[in-house]
């Protein structure tokens, strides 16, 4: 397979899910160490530029594939906001149309983070359902997460090969 950079694609008026490692540690709810998210920040920067609608793929933490309240990615959205200097829109799952309509609310600019992909259980195996469905909701994957990238995982592996 020959992979593309965001250079060779026209990106404006497109869905990019984007696939970031913003696994960052947190005490009493706050992050504590940023440089994670700080590292995100050109690639979406970037990609706003080109006028792609910018949606993040993320894990946080091992919640087994389960809905874990305390390992929400909606909890790191104050510091991706800073980071940022732009508003972001959280979706609640990431796929379907809680998903859908995240990006649906998105504004010119603005940055989807949607929730945390280890809260389905097919995401640590790669399953072809849930990679499908995730594919759904946008037209071009980039994989900005260099530390996830060794796993075999629905939001990397898996989205790497259908879009």
């Amino acid at each position: 397979m020959a992979w593309k950079t965001i250079d060779d694609m026209g990106l404006a008026g497109k869905t990019v899910l984007t696939r970031v490692d913003i696994n960052v540690p947190m005490e009493n709810g706050v992050v504590t160490d940023a440089t994670r998210i700080e590292k995100i920040v050109p690639t979406v920067e970037d990609l706003i530029a080109r006028g792609a609608k910018v949606v993040l793929l993320a894990h946080f933490d091992r919640p087994k594939g389960k809905v874990v309240p305390e390992m929400s990615l909606g909890r790191v959205k104050a510091a991706l906001e800073a980071a940022l200097g732009r508003r972001v829109v959280f979706g609640a799952d990431c796929i379907g149309e809680v998903a859908q309509a995240a990006i649906a609310a998105a504004g010119q600019g603005d940055v989807v983070l949607l929730e945390n992909t280890r809260f389905h259980a097919g995401e640590e195996k790669n399953d072809p359902a849930l990679a499908q469905a995730m594919a759904a909701l946008g037209d071009v994957f980039v994989n900005d997460a260099f530390s996830a990238a060794h796993r075999a995982h629905a939001s990397t592996a898996g989205l790497a090969h259908l879009l």
